[in-house]
């Protein structure tokens, strides 16, 4: 189903990169867009056809846009109306963690020109993207979703359609405000266990066998913390972003959050930098502590 297709990548960040190199190796022709020519470089070291304008981009089959902000998405959109008036019916699928009311905007500004939207962010990390075995949460039309659905297939190891526009940021946003709140309570639990004399390694064995695990506990705590790599690829400044957005969605529906509202006041108001990786916050020993 590949033979012939092309896909445009837009933005070759450590996702976007990461996928254009999964379309890549599924035997799509990929064409890779980013501002930056050091990324234009590494996309052509892949395989992928680097190129420098949006119209050559949007002159593939399928888009794929992995992108910091709603923003970015819609200015793109925006930039490209030209092009998109004049050319036959695509699909846009978007990875970015957006927000759902642009998304759905976006969705009925393609809807009218003829093409087709999906918001369909991911989970996986860089590690993922670069392997096809993202999990992808997928809000939009199911016609749109079957035309998409072999890039979906080489991006994916599991797409879950979660319903209309908007959908899958909901989901999105809600998936990683508890990523956010179990990376903190994790860190909280191995403090209490090292100051009850239990040593952090044997606390998170038993978590991890026991009801008290997470995806943090399993994953992020051996691979990331406990070794002291804070290293996963995924920064203080997109969680606390996605952990804003999460913030605002509870907000704009008058969802009361009294435990993940504490969670995210300590990402909003942690001293570590943005560039800082995001797995820092799990550094459960007392500051000052020698290392």
């Amino acid at each position: 189903m590949t033979e012939g297709m092309t896909v445009g990548v837009v933005g070759l960040g450590a996702m976007g990169l990461g996928m254009a190199l999964s379309t890549a190796r599924a035997g799509f022709a990929t064409r890779g867009f980013d501002l930056s020519p050091a990324r234009l470089d590494l996309a052509q070291d892949g395989g992928i056809t680097p190129v420098t304008t949006l119209e050559e981009v949007f002159a593939a089959d399928r888009i794929v846009f992995s992108l910091p902000t709603a923003q970015d998405v819609a200015r793109v959109i925006d930039k490209v109306r030209p092009v998109l008036q004049d050319r036959g019916r695509i699909v846009v699928i978007d990875t970015s963690t957006s927000e759902p009311d642009v998304s759905r905007a976006v969705a009925a500004t393609l809807a009218d020109m003829g093409h087709g939207f999906l918001d369909a962010p991911v989970s996986g990390g860089p590690s993922g993207a670069a392997n096809g075995a993202l999990t992808m949460m997928i809000g939009g039309t199911a016609a749109d979703l079957d035309d998409a659905r072999p890039v979906i297939d080489a991006l994916s190891a599991k797409a879950i359609h979660v319903g209309d526009s908007g959908a899958g940021n909901v989901a999105k946003l809600v998936n990683n405000l508890l990523c956010a709140a179990h990376m903190v309570t994790t860190a909280e639990g191995l403090r209490l266990a090292e100051a009850a004399g239990v040593p952090a390694e044997a606390a998170l064995e038993v978590l991890n066998a026991a009801s008290g695990r997470s995806m943090m506990s399993e994953v992020h705590f051996p691979t990331w913390v406990m070794n002291e790599g804070f290293d996963s690829g995924f920064t203080m400044a997109l969680m606390q972003k996605d952990v804003r957005l999460a913030r605002k969605l509870a907000a704009d529906t008058g969802t009361d959050l009294p435990l993940t509202t504490r969670a995210a006041d300590l990402w909003a108001t942690s001293p570590l930098a943005a560039t800082d990786d995001f797995t820092r916050m799990g550094d459960f020993r007392p500051k000052g502590q020698d290392q």
